[in-house]
């Protein structure tokens, strides 16, 4: 295929006008999914077209489509954040080079699709040592952990009283946090986890995690007050509401707490600011998606220049849960949120859908 022009187009002999792509109808509580045919994006400058082998299910997917998580403006309505396959269209001639190439990245929307946009800063090569379903479960939690735990939490690899770093991750089994602990143990940090069954205990405990705690069995703050008593250099915190104060318990001289989601709501208890001021502590949100793509392009090459190297070799890699046929995204998203699952679900796209 010839590389685009200036204006770019779609190569018609190569790539069809119109694609397949999950859509919500009835964004709520009562919304389903359903195939329509779109056409297919057409890339920009700094932009490639990738057809999609298979996509990342994220809890985001959900949100958006009961109607708490709008993409950015401008950006695709189609659900999914991440997505891998084959480059079959460049933006412009500077980008030539990824044309045929076996890519992974974020999408800010339309993953969901048998085409997507891709900004060229955003991809990442697909190493052999990982399938395309596992490169799909792969940028969207690496790259959320790394920065969680290092561009925010600043995590290094001793802790700032220059002991062992000591990192705690709520929801230790979901994605984000499978990733997180292989991040973290390579830094050499202690790790601790929160779950919810003995089942993802074992699972973080086979990634790495020293710590892991059954919320549903024991107290976590008495617990990990009695195994790390000097504290957490960096909290990762996906749940919020009650979580926060005891966080402010749990966190060292310094620390720092990072709040990813939601997921246990959005009020918090009152609570007494004067530990956090005594541990001189901070409290950070942040999200991913309506980064700018400047930041989300350091962050990738950020993230390439520390652990490429450790994802190229297959020493990090993604927790798959499943992988189901595209036509079970319903199924996929049961299941995500029944929050039975350990690691990433992943939706793949077969040729003879296509």
């Amino acid at each position: 295929m010839s590389v685009l022009s200036s204006e770019p187009k779609i190569e018609k002999s190569a790539v069809s006008a119109l694609m397949r792509a999950i859509d919500v109808e009835n964004q709520g509580s009562d919304s389903r999914l359903v195939f329509k045919e779109l056409p297919v994006p057409v890339p920009g400058a700094s932009q490639v077209l990738v057809k999609v082998v298979a996509a990342g299910v994220n809890r985001a997917d959900l949100a958006q489509r009961a109607g708490i998580y709008p993409p950015p403006a401008g950006e695709s309505p189609i659900l999914g954040l991440e997505v891998a396959g084959t480059v079959v269209a460049v933006g412009d001639s500077t980008l030539a080079h990824w044309l045929g190439q076996e890519v992974f990245g974020l999408v800010p929307g339309g993953g969901y699709a048998e085409y997507a946009l891709l900004h060229s800063g955003h991809l990442l090569k697909r190493p052999e040592t990982l399938s395309t379903v596992e490169a799909a479960a792969t940028a969207e939690v690496f790259l959320t952990a790394y920065q969680a735990m290092f561009e925010l939490g600043g995590l290094t690899e001793h802790g700032r009283s220059q002991a062992q770093s000591c990192v705690l991750i709520h929801a230790g089994a979901s994605g984000v946090g499978t990733a997180a602990i292989q991040l973290a143990k390579l830094q050499n940090a202690v790790v601790a986890v929160t779950v919810g069954s003995d089942d993802k205990a074992d699972a973080c405990y086979k990634l790495g995690a020293d710590f892991c705690i059954n919320y549903k069995k024991a107290d976590f703050v008495t617990e990990l007050k009695a195994a790390v008593p000097q504290g957490f250099d960096v909290i990762i915190d996906p749940v919020a509401g009650d979580y926060i104060p005891k966080n402010v318990q749990l966190l060292a001289q310094d620390g720092r707490i990072v709040v990813l989601a939601m997921m246990g709501g959005r009020q918090v208890p009152a609570f007494d600011l004067a530990p956090m001021f005594k541990k001189r502590g901070q409290l950070l949100c942040s999200t991913l998606r309506n980064r700018s793509d400047d930041y989300k392009t350091a962050l990738c090459r950020a993230f390439h220049q520390q652990f490429g190297e450790a994802l190229a070799s297959g020493t990090i890699k993604p927790v798959l849960a499943q992988v189901l046929d595209w036509q079970q995204a319903e199924q996929s998203h049961q299941l995500l949120a029944s929050n039975a699952v350990v690691g990433k679900l992943v939706l793949s796209l077969s040729p003879q859908q296509g």
